[in-house]
């Protein structure tokens, strides 16, 4: 079936998704993203983002980002010009603190400036996130996102195609649940009146859902290297958060000029800002949080901060309506209630199974490739390499790999998936 088909006919179709910027697409947009801000006024910054990958290589892109005027946003003339502006932004910051031999804490005005107006526009941090870098960064030749053939990103560090490819496997991904999200907040709207059989029937759809978007994770390995991946690419992905140890011990200084500007710890790009997978967690009432420091947001509610606005208020708006879980764990021995616990445990397991698929994709592409040596770069390349096992890796708290996200990378998804587990059991917690 194509993930856009038509689903029945509810108020969470069009009217009641479009105020929260969720489209036919999921949480992708309604058509492919601009490849290019109209108004020749911005070609300074298309000229550097559609060459990164070549002035990062030759060891040009810091004095070309500072040759650049700062530019208004003014001009910018459609949600779709904001976004890429964001995402040009967004990877020209990384490109300039992270694309030299040591990473560089001053960012310059000519980035802060307008980076700092069009992140508030979009409510969203100013850092490289995973809707600059994969949400808003592609191009499709048809109208089916979920068709990694017809898919091109439009910005990159490095111009290779196991970047192209990391990237790209997370749009398939989000447009894979086009259809699921209507038809889990009518499963959710069904908890009120008790219809346990379009519950059930919705737990199904979304467990094939979740074996889908699993199966084209496991697509990774087709064409991004993990080599590449590990040493060449992920080093650009980091943030400023919890980088002490890469030399960023104050974060990173957004300079705004005149003597006017702030230092910044924002976490990087990582999946954890998906708010697809975020959606699974909330309709299943998978709970996050018990695990965490009292009065501590746990990373699962401060990514939601990293989320388009419009996106993590329909998380919280989802929340809001209702449980299936609750309504699992009711008492009563109606067959049909015992179906839908069987089709809610269902699918629980097959969020676990999610999990587990992203976990060993982590050991591939981090785990065992920061144990071993990596010598094809030379120049600006290798400097780079030499941060892959700072910047990214060792946090200064006892040498726990870490994540682009500033996560204790292994622990924190082992935790993420015991957590799902735990939701499928159907006990309160004590």
């Amino acid at each position: 079936m194509s993930p856009h088909a038509i689903v029945e006919a509810s108020s969470w179709r069009t009217e009641g998704l479009s105020k929260f910027a969720v489209t036919k697409n999921a949480f992708l947009p309604e058509s492919s993203p601009a490849k290019i801000l109209s108004d020749p006024y911005y070609e300074p910054w298309e000229l550097v983002a559609q060459h990164l990958a070549a002035l990062i290589d030759g060891g040009l892109i810091r004095d070309s980002i500072q040759r650049m005027p700062v530019l208004s946003t003014d001009r910018l003339q459609s949600a779709a010009e904001w976004r890429r502006a964001y995402v040009m932004l967004g990877f020209m910051t990384h490109a300039y603190v992270w694309g030299g031999e040591k990473p560089e804490e001053i960012l310059p005005p000519q980035i802060s400036v307008p980076f700092l107006r069009v992140s508030a526009h979009l409510e969203l941090p100013p850092v490289l996130t995973y809707a600059a870098a994969n949400l808003w960064n592609f191009t499709c030749e048809g109208d089916d996102f979920t068709n990694l053939e017809e898919l091109k990103t439009l910005v990159s560090f490095t111009g290779t195609e196991s970047e192209a490819w990391f990237l790209l496997i997370s749009v398939a991904m989000e447009a894979r649940a086009a259809g699921i999200i209507p038809t889990m907040l009518n499963a959710i709207e069904a908890v009120k009146t008790r219809d346990y059989s379009a519950i059930t029937s919705a737990l199904g759809e979304l467990r094939v859902c979740i074996e889908g978007v699993g199966a084209l994770l496991e697509r990774m390995y087709e064409k991004c290297d993990p080599m590449v991946f590990y040493h060449e690419i992920r080093p650009f992905l980091a943030g400023s958060k919890n980088m002490e140890a890469a030399g960023l011990p104050r974060g990173v200084f957004y300079d705004e000029g005149d003597g006017m500007g702030s230092y910044g710890h924002l976490r990087g790009g990582s999946n954890g800002q998906s708010s697809l997978i975020q959606f699974f967690d909330v309709v299943l009432g998978v709970d996050h949080n018990t695990h965490g420091s009292s009065g501590k947001k746990s990373f699962h509610d401060e990514v939601r901060e990293y989320m388009p606005g419009p996106h993590r208020r329909f998380l919280v708006h989802v929340a809001r309506m209702g449980s299936i879980r609750e309504l699992a764990m009711s008492g009563g021995s109606d067959p049909a209630l015992q179906d839908l616990r069987k089709a809610y445990t269902a699918a629980t397991e097959t969020l676990s199974q999610f999990r587990n698929k992203h976990i060993q994709i982590v050991t591939r592409y981090i785990i065992l490739p920061s144990k071993q040596p990596w010598k094809k770069a030379a120049g600006p390349a290798a400097q780079r390499q030499n941060l892959a096992s700072s910047s990214t890796e060792r946090s200064s708290e006892g040498g726990e790999l870490t994540g682009t996200g500033g996560t204790k990378l292994v622990p924190f998804l082992k935790q993420a998936r015991d957590d799902t587990t735990e939701a499928g059991r159907l006990e309160r917690a004590l």
